[in-house]
């Protein structure tokens, strides 16, 4: 196997995002030669930002690829909207984007302007790639969700 854009590649040639991020969590290196004539299809990110009590949040997601390190530097938020809600309880905000590379962009963080004093409350957020969550974060403040440390 070998890493291509942040997923694997097993050696019949098909790409695993899956095997990548399983590798990566158990602390395995996965290294290789990457060919830039493969495509990859888009890979469905699903964020999901949810509360135990009513709050209101800030929302920043990565919507979609920076074309370069240096591109997404330069302007972050051109590539990481924002939003303002109001959550609530059993009404979590999903929101669906596809991304090329998930391993290297994905990335959902929720912050709390909300009124109740943190301990009483919990902000959580959920990552999964076509279908499958690879990763969650909880915190009375805020939390990330990323396969990546940022």
């Amino acid at each position: 196997m070998w890493r291509a854009g942040g997923f694997v590649v097993t050696p019949d040639g098909r790409v695993s995002a899956l095997v990548a991020m399983a590798a990566v969590g158990a602390g395995i290196a996965v290294a290789g030669p990457a060919h830039a004539d493969e495509a990859v299809a888009p890979y469905r990110v699903t964020y999901t930002v949810s509360v135990d009590q009513p709050t209101s949040a800030g929302i920043y997601f990565r919507e979609v690829d920076p074309p370069t390190w240096a591109d997404y530097s330069h302007n972050p938020y051109q590539f990481s909207p924002k939003v303002d809600v109001a959550l609530d309880p059993g009404r979590p905000w999903v929101r669906e984007v596809a991304l090329a590379d998930p391993m290297k962009w994905a990335m959902v963080t929720v912050t709390t302007a909300g009124l109740a004093p943190p301990s009483e409350r919990t902000l959580s957020c959920e990552l999964a790639v076509n279908g499958v969550v690879v990763d969650r974060a909880s915190g009375t403040q805020g939390a990330l969700c990323s396969l990546r440390s940022w």
